[in-house]
């Protein structure tokens, strides 16, 4: 799933140096926690400024899954003397990268904690070169299709042919696809095969 990305320019040009930055930064961000549902981010360049700093205004509004809103600014007149803007924007992504980091460290805690829960599908199919597979969910016996990207915390590696898992689904291009998927250290009940007609 793509971040959404929201990027705004107050008081000053439009650059496509700035805004590849900032998107590249952004795709970092979205790598790092998988739980990040979207990410805005304004650059302004105020009228009036203290002479004793930069001249930037950069906020980062982020939203990560379930109910975190982290902000991180960077104003007018705080940090080294006329910091290109640059400069500014990377400072303030490393500061959203401290703080996203915190987010998931505290969520694979919890993770941790339950080792417990039931697995809501086991993994039926596998192609790990070409980095997808498919889930056969244990309510339904569905087949879903999921991405090496919607497995949580980097663990498409980890997945083995009957792996249990917990996920989540949403309808996409080619259909309903697994997203979310987080594996479980229960293994679900094997596949029930249904009869032949």
């Amino acid at each position: 799933m793509k971040l959404p990305l929201e990027i705004s320019f107050r008081g000053l040009a439009k650059s496509d140096a700035i805004e590849n930055l900032i998107r590249e930064k952004a795709d970092k961000l979205g790598r790092l926690c998988n739980h990040l549902m979207s990410c805005r981010v304004a650059v302004e360049k105020p009228q009036m400024y203290l002479h004793s700093g930069n001249p930037y205004r950069v906020r980062i509004d982020m939203t990560v899954s379930p109910g975190h809103e982290l902000v991180v600014k960077r104003e007018p007149g705080k940090g080294n003397m006329h910091d290109p803007l640059d400069v500014v924007i990377r400072d303030a992504f490393n500061s959203a990268t401290r703080q996203l980091q915190k987010i998931v460290q505290q969520q694979r805690r919890e993770v941790k904690s339950h080792p417990s829960q039931d697995a809501t599908a086991i993994v039926h199919k596998l192609f790990p070169e070409a980095g997808y597979g498919f889930l056969r969910t244990l309510e339904t016996q569905e087949e879903v299709y999921f991405h090496k990207n919607s497995v949580l915390h980097g663990a498409f590696d980890q997945l083995r042919t009957g792996t249990g898992v917990r996920h989540s689904a949403e309808v996409g291009n080619q259909g309903l696809q697994a997203t979310s998927i987080q594996i479980v250290e229960r293994q679900g009940p094997p596949i029930e095969t249904p009869p032949q007609s």
